[in-house]
């Protein structure tokens, strides 16, 4: 096993152990067991199949057919900086990248010759706008706040990046981008448009408040169809790579948002309501700082900042804080500020990270008050 599947099986041998040994005889234990497994039950019935699943195969539909190196060579410091930013605001749903991919990439393209600005709105927007992590917090938390941190996410990664840029001008002339083109793909533009048109439709069907009967019929249609181009009209050995490519992303993603809902699911019961009421419970400038400062420090795997934010939501906590750590968090941590500090220097880190604790604030302030 590697290391993460180690470090992932001594938390559930942990977690079990706890479980075993706590006094479940007791309101404490059984108001902490029962709150876990209900958790746990409404993730999966309500969420994973209809939600998470489909998202999870655009992911790695995303990440074979997109061309990476298509979108990366358009960060360069020659390009035009409606074109580069564009870009890189919106590359995290296109690249299908999480919180522990963005960083190497991040590295790579800054060292090769993507300009500091474009660079930054990358490595924000990857994790921020993770197309799982965007539909599961739609699903779970509301369309509202869904949509508030996808276009808080793609905005902050433009303005994080330009500050930088302005704060610190580049003096040196780094080499451009090279970057090698990925095999193209036999199967007609059009039948992978009706492809990803398909899948997305999905998850479009899934948020419609209609009957129930007529809901599932026209999931089932889109989802034959989506399996009909894939059996029929896509290379065996590319439909292979889809499919690694998904599983892939599901082993990364899946594994960590069950422990998010089994911890918050059994802390849920523990955390004092006037805590969270006292700390962020309004929609202030100190509340939204502390829940910025809070995600911007804590590590979080991708998606599980959902069912965290749900339980705290359920506790008391102001929509504002909310969105500031969901913009907070996904993308920065402790472990990251370090990697990212190998790469752009004390200085730079700095600015970066109070940049972000500084903008998700103001966002979530500003998304308390609509």
């Amino acid at each position: 096993m590697e290391g993460k599947e180690i470090k992932l099986f001594a938390f559930f041998v942990l977690f079990f152990a706890i479980l075993y040994f706590l006094p479940t005889n007791s309101e404490w234990g059984k108001t902490a067991v029962l709150s876990m497994a209900n958790m746990l039950h409404e993730y999966a019935t309500l969420h994973v199949l209809t939600c998470l699943v489909p998202a999870l195969f655009i992911a790695g539909a995303i990440a074979v057919f997109v061309k990476k190196q298509s979108i990366l060579k358009y960060l360069g410091k020659n390009a035009k900086p409606y074109v580069s930013y564009s870009i890189a605001a919106v590359s995290g749903t296109i690249l299908a990248v999480c919180s522990c991919t963005i960083l190497p990439l991040f590295a790579s393209i800054y060292k090769r010759g993507a300009g500091l600005g474009p660079a930054i709105a990358f490595l924000y927007s990857g994790p921020a706008i993770n197309i799982a992590a965007i539909f599961l917090t739609a699903s779970v938390l509301g369309f509202k706040i869904g949509l508030a941190r996808a276009v808080a996410a793609i905005t902050m990664s433009i303005v994080l990046g330009i500050t930088m840029a302005l704060l610190f001008r580049e003096k040196t002339e780094k080499g451009e981008l090279i970057l090698e083109e990925d095999k193209e793909t036999k199967t007609p533009k059009t039948i992978m448009a009706l492809f990803f048109v398909s899948m997305v439709a999905i998850l479009i069907v899934n948020g419609l408040q209609i009957e129930q009967t007529i809901k599932w019929t026209l999931m089932a249609v889109f989802a034959l169809i989506t399996i009909a181009i894939a059996a029929l009209k896509i290379e065996k050995t590319v439909r292979n790579n889809w499919l690694a490519e998904t599983w892939g992303i599901s082993k990364l993603l899946l594994p960590y948002l069950f422990v998010g809902v089994l911890i918050i699911g059994f802390i849920t019961p523990l955390i004092p309501e006037n805590l969270v009421v006292n700390l962020v419970g309004a929609n202030t400038i100190q509340a939204n700082l502390i829940a910025s400062i809070f995600g911007a420090f804590m590590y979080f795997s991708t998606l599980t900042e959902v069912p965290i934010m749900q339980a705290l939501i359920a506790k008391g906590m102001n929509s504002g804080p909310a969105l500031a750590l969901l913009l907070s968090g996904p993308s920065l941590s402790l472990p990251a500020i370090l990697v990212i500090r190998q790469v752009l220097g004390n200085k730079k880190t700095i600015a970066y990270t109070a940049l972000v604790i500084i903008y998700s604030a103001i966002a979530g302030l500003i998304f308390g008050m609509i």
